[in-house]
Order: structure tokens, then C-alpha cells, then sequence
């Protein structure tokens, strides 16, 4: 969970809960741009920010700690704990350097590109189809966050996917935001399943593809290359048990630095496809605490 930007620091909201009278420290003055005075965009951004790819819905269960009533900024939330649809209009924000690195409400690790959301009452983690009102631009987002928590905005958007929607100079913009229900997203992988159930499992055809394939799954960044080698250690560890199946051939993980972050990514791929199998693959074997991206190299 962030600290005082829109969501509350995991701290600060188990005090809450536990209804300590320790007084929450107050949040820093925004600018006008939209983010608060410690937060910002990286320092280097990305050349291929533009193309970081939707998030690929699946069906995820509901994080049970994310899913308790909690109070924010002197307001009490109640989250929705069920799989009801919901759309809303309103403003997005986004928040990016001052929260990336730090975890979020369901305990995993903020990525400022990738395309994930803040949301203060939505089941976590879920799926939002995020359309820009004046544009028309869309974005699919996985939403593992809480916030915001000022008046008349809906969503806190990662950085990657305000840079898509074209907000993210404003700092805020209109938006629809619809959540994507678990029955919408088993009718879609029927459909996609029907139509392309491979005899044998597509990383299989991965391990074929060339090197210098575009697409790969990130499995985590960080600005500090310890945090980086920790993960690249687990995810090896993993995949050197029985239940690892096929996916060793793929690999092995691999750590990219490219200025001050360093990615960890499994994979190269020549199709966005072959990567989201891939993706679906690696979620299911090292679990909901870390989350799986498709990338562009």
C-alpha cells in the first residue's frame, strides 16, 4: 500500500484498523500538475513507455486483507468483495518514483511501468478497461492498490498507463473507468481457448523462437539491483522444481538494467501471444505475490 498520495501506508492503515490514536501524518502539498511534491515521473522514462502492452486479464482470488473496511484521510471506505461489474466517471491521477519499489495493498511490489491502478473500493486484485473521455484512448489495467482518496477522482493510475491514456503531463484527466468481471474474462479465455487450444503447450514453441524476440514476461523492477537479484533467485529456484514442468526450457531469468531500473523478464518472444501464455504460466506457478507482465523488450 503507498504512503500519503492517495492510498495510506500499510502502517498507517494498520493503525487505522487497529484504532490506535496515533494522528496520521498529513499528506505534502500537491503541485499543479497533479502528483504531490516527492513524487514525479523516473528520471529516464522508458523509450517504448508508449508500447508497454495492456494487462492481460485473468481470474484472480480476491485478496482477503485488501478486502477489509478501512478509513483514509478521515473517511471510512468499505471495499466490494464480490464479483459485481462497475463503472464510474471522474478524474484519474497517477503516481510514479515516490511509490515505485514499495508495496502495495495486496503486498506486492509497485511498478511504475507497468499497467496496474489504485482503486479504494474495487475487489483486489481486479481488471479495469480505463477509456479517456476526450481522446477515446484505452487501457487494461490490473488494479493490486488502493487510492485515490480526494474528492471526484476514481482511479490512481501507474505511470505506463497515464502515459498511454495521455495524461500523465496534466497529471489528471476524465475518465470511464469499467471493471472487467471474472465471468467477462472466462467467457473471453473460452472463446480464445476454442479457437487456439494448442496439442501441446505454447512454450514449447517458445523455446524455439529466436533470441532477439521482442516480447518477454517481467516478473518484477526495482530501482536497487539487490532487490532485483532476490527475485531473479526465486523465480530460479522455482523453476528448478518438478512442478516447473516445461517452463525451465524457456527460461533462464535474466536481469536488464537500463539506467537506474533494473527488470527482471523470462522469455523472448517474437508474438505478444506466445508471451501472454507464457505470462499466464509463471503467474500460476509462483503465485499472487508476484505479478506477471507482458513487455517489449
Amino acid at each position: 500500500m503507498r504512503a500519503w498520495r492517495s492510498p495510506v501506508t500499510a502502517m498507517a492503515l494498520a493503525v487505522v484498523i487497529a484504532g490506535c490514536g496515533t494522528a496520521p501524518k498529513a499528506p505534502p502539498a500537491p503541485r499543479a500538475g497533479g502528483f504531490y511534491q516527492d513524487d514525479g515521473p523516473p528520471a529516464q522514462v522508458p523509450a517504448d513507455i508508449l508500447s508497454t502492452p495492456d494487462a492481460l486479464p485473468r481470474i484472480e482470488p480476491f485478496h482477503s486483507g485488501a478486502g477489509r473496511p478501512y478509513v483514509a484521510l478521515g473517511r471510512s471506505y468499505t471495499p466490494i468483495t464480490d464479483d459485481r461489474p462497475l463503472v464510474q466517471r471522474g478524474l484519474a491521477s497517477w503516481y510514479g518514483r515516490q511509490f515505485h519499489g514499495n508495496r502495495t495493498s495486496t503486498g506486492e511490489i509497485y511498478d511504475m511501468f507497468a499497467m496496474t491502478a489504485a482503486h479504494p473500493t474495487m475487489p483486489l486484485p481486479s481488471y479495469a478497461r480505463v477509456t479517456h473521455l476526450r481522446s477515446g484512448a484505452t487501457v487494461i489495467v490490473r488494479v493490486n492498490d488502493r487510492g485515490p482518496f480526494k474528492d471526484g477522482r476514481v482511479i490512481d493510475l501507474s505511470y505506463a498507463a497515464a502515459m498511454r491514456l495521455g495524461i500523465a503531463a496534466n497529471g489528471t484527466g476524465e475518465v470511464e473507468v469499467q471493471r472487467i468481471t471474472h465471468r467477462e474474462i472466462a467467457a473471453a479465455s473460452t472463446a480464445t481457448t476454442v479457437a487456439a487450444a494448442p496439442a501441446v503447450m505454447p512454450s514449447a514453441a517458445a523455446a524455439a523462437a529466436p533470441a532477439g524476440g521482442r516480447w518477454a514476461v517481467q516478473l518484477g523492477a526495482f530501482a536497487g539491483a539487490d532487490r532485483a537479484q532476490e527475485l531473479l533467485a526465486r523465480v530460479q529456484a522455482e523453476l528448478a522444481k518438478p512442478q516447473a514442468g516445461s517452463l525451465a526450457v524457456d527460461g533462464p531469468p535474466r536481469i536488464e538494467s537500463d539506467g537506474g531500473l533494473h527488470r527482471v523478464l523470462f522469455g523472448a518472444l517474437p508474438e505478444r501471444d506466445a508471451a501472454a501464455t507464457l505470462a499466464t504460466r509463471l503467474a500460476a506457478l509462483l503465485g499472487g505475490d508476484v505479478a506477471t507482465y507482458v513487455v517489449l523488450r
